[in-house]
């Protein structure tokens, strides 16, 4: 793991934000402890400088800033945190909690505030890493970093990066009701991190006695939208961004899991105890095996290997068409088969979900090799009907449709894609931002601020993400070719994972790190011409249970940039160096 060949503006949110706020989150405001941030100058590559901690436990006083409370600030001893999958003792560090912006809604009555956890390792890289978390957030996870893939082998903490994490302005108590409150929906947009960041560089400063030489934003999912977003309103104040399956439309794919319980509502066999469908029924897992075996047949040797993956997408929608790949049943559904009827569903659902007029409301989805692994199915039979239709009811729609309808499946069922599906771009004289003004990045193809200033962006995605389509984040890059002159890759690059399913797992190798040759494009200005992932068989970390049982334990494949695609060359098809990105 950890291979590498080498070859916007910020706009005021809700009203009631305080003009010191805003300076700050626009970078040009300074806290409680007199620093100031402002916009910084181009990046050229330079390395970050090493530091070590000077302050801890005095921290709550030395790193005052405005509309901040530190609750805790104590010395975390080298082992005494655990990480899941990672053997190596995480460093010796510094562990600041607290909140900002802590005030009672006028809407709801509840209490809200901004929670967030900082780890400031004694033995610093002179970095700071903004780690973005995922689904509905609402709860602060441990400050560590994520380097991208399926449970990598170490952490940026463990690199030396001082590390935040944050609610994003909500608790888990508050999941997903937040959504009734408008300050929140716009802390979980992108509030929380335009109030964070200048603060969390302050506590930096204070630490090691210098803000940090280069800053990081990394997250998977939600995180990966956080990422992007990051991306195009924060561009000043990040060096490298990591974005992961980003769900950057992901109104617009909640939608889409809602279009696809009714959708598979109509195949399903068998109800559950509540007298509701019972959409694992729609499906056996027999026949999705079935499906993606054919999706092999027709698209696994494009490459020029047939090794179980499917390294070219592109070709692959060319080449396998459902109607014709798999049986259609003649009689009882035995697994071999799809009858006719299903065989619409699914493809409804992999054409991406539309109203009664045809017009699309999210992207497809790609055909793929993953599509009959758990991952896949728990999204679509199970997240769909619980998910996203609290997102949807409480978060994304104005005003809030879950309010005053069932939860559930029954929500799922009652949406109309017509009537209901707007209301993710509504917004009322209460609610003054629509669900597809604060999620998302306010232009996703225009960077021109990150790319400006020599900042980097590197996004990956699993061709078998059930959730977020891969195809989504594919039209996004080819539209920021297209907006920098057909090619973007001086400041931002795409890596597809074939056969990987939602952040992990799946047929796949996924285990990867994408921070180490982000900092080295960063700060030598060495840009990712492929990046070697590993599959996690026997011996792994933490075993992938779904690779292929022919596959070996530790196969290698290097992830290509868009439009590249791995290509075999000749030798072992196990091992990356048989393949090369063309």
């Amino acid at each position: 793991m950890g291979q590498i060949a080498f070859s916007s503006s910020c706009r005021p949110g809700w009203a009631a934000l305080a003009a010191a706020s805003l300076l700050a989150a626009c970078g040009g405001g300074g806290g409680g402890g007199g620093l100031a941030f402002v916009p910084t100058t181009p990046a050229t590559p330079s390395e970050a400088r090493p530091g070590t901690l000077q302050s801890c436990t005095d921290l709550a006083s030395k790193a005052a800033f405005s509309s901040t409370v530190y609750t805790s600030a104590t010395s975390v001893a080298a082992g005494a945190l655990a990480v899941a999958g990672v053997s190596t003792p995480a460093p010796e560090h510094c562990l600041v909690q607290g909140q900002m912006n802590q005030r009672t809604s006028g809407v709801d009555g509840k209490t809200y505030a901004i929670g967030f956890e900082m780890r400031l390792p004694v033995n610093w890289n002179g970095r700071f890493f903004y780690q973005a978390n995922g689904g509905l957030d609402g709860n602060v996870v441990p400050a560590t970093g994520s380097i991208g893939g399926g449970s990598p082998k170490t952490t940026a903490l463990h690199m030396g990066f001082a590390v935040i994490s944050s609610d994003a302005g909500h608790s888990g108590a508050q999941i997903p009701t937040f959504g009734i409150d408008p300050q929140a929906r716009l802390d979980y947009g992108y509030n929380a991190v335009a109030q964070l960041t200048p603060m969390a560089k302050n506590l930096v400063a204070k630490a090691y006695g210098r803000a940090p030489d280069r800053s990081y934003f990394g997250g998977c999912s939600n995180g990966g939208r956080h990422a992007m977003v990051a991306a195009a309103r924060f561009a000043s104040q990040y060096d490298g961004i990591l974005a992961g399956n980003p769900g950057f439309n992901l109104p617009k794919a909640a939608v889409a899991q809602l279009y696809g319980v009714q959708q598979y509502a109509k195949v399903t066999t068998a109800n559950t105890a509540a007298g509701k469908p019972d959409l694992q029924t729609a499906f056996t897992q027999a026949e999705m095996n079935t499906v993606a075996n054919a999706v092999l047949a027709r698209c696994d040797a494009l490459d020029g290997a047939a090794d179980g993956i499917v390294a070219d997408v592109r070709m692959c929608k060319q080449a396998f068409d459902l109607a014709t790949a798999v049986p259609t049943c003649g009689g009882a559904r035995d697994g071999s088969c799809l009858s006719a009827a299903q065989k619409s569903v699914l493809d409804n659902v992999f054409s991406g979900a539309k109203n009664s007029a045809g017009t699309a409301i999210y992207s497809s989805f790609p055909y793929d090799a993953g599509i009959n692994r758990t991952d896949w199915r728990q999204w679509e039979f199970s997240n769909s009907q619980s998910l996203d239709t609290a997102a949807v009811g409480f978060v994304f729609s104005t005003p809030p449709l879950g309010t005053s309808r069932p939860s559930g499946i029954d929500f799922a069922l009652g949406f109309s894609m017509d009537i209901d599906a707007p209301s993710i771009f509504a917004s009322t004289a209460l609610y003054t931002e629509s669900a597809m003004s604060f999620m998302t990045p306010p232009n996703p193809s225009n960077l021109s601020a990150l790319r400006d200033r020599g900042s980097k962006l590197i996004v990956y995605h699993g061709t078998s993400d059930a959730v977020f389509s891969s195809d989504d984040t594919t039209s996004w890059y080819e539209q920021l070719r297209a907006a920098n002159g057909g090619d973007a890759s001086v400041f931002a690059r795409f890596f597809p994972v074939p056969g990987m399913n939602h952040c992990g797992r799946g047929p796949a190798t996924d285990q990867f790190d994408m921070l180490t040759p982000l900092v080295a494009w960063v700060e030598q200005g060495k840009a990712p011409a492929s990046i070697i992932a590993t599959a996690r068989g026997a011996g792994a970390n933490v075993v992938n249970t779904e690779l292929p049982v022919d596959w070996s334990a530790d196969r290698t494949r290097p992830l290509c940039p868009y439009p590249k695609t791995a290509a075999y060359v000749g030798g072992s098809i196990e091992s990356a160096s048989s393949f090369t990105c063309r």
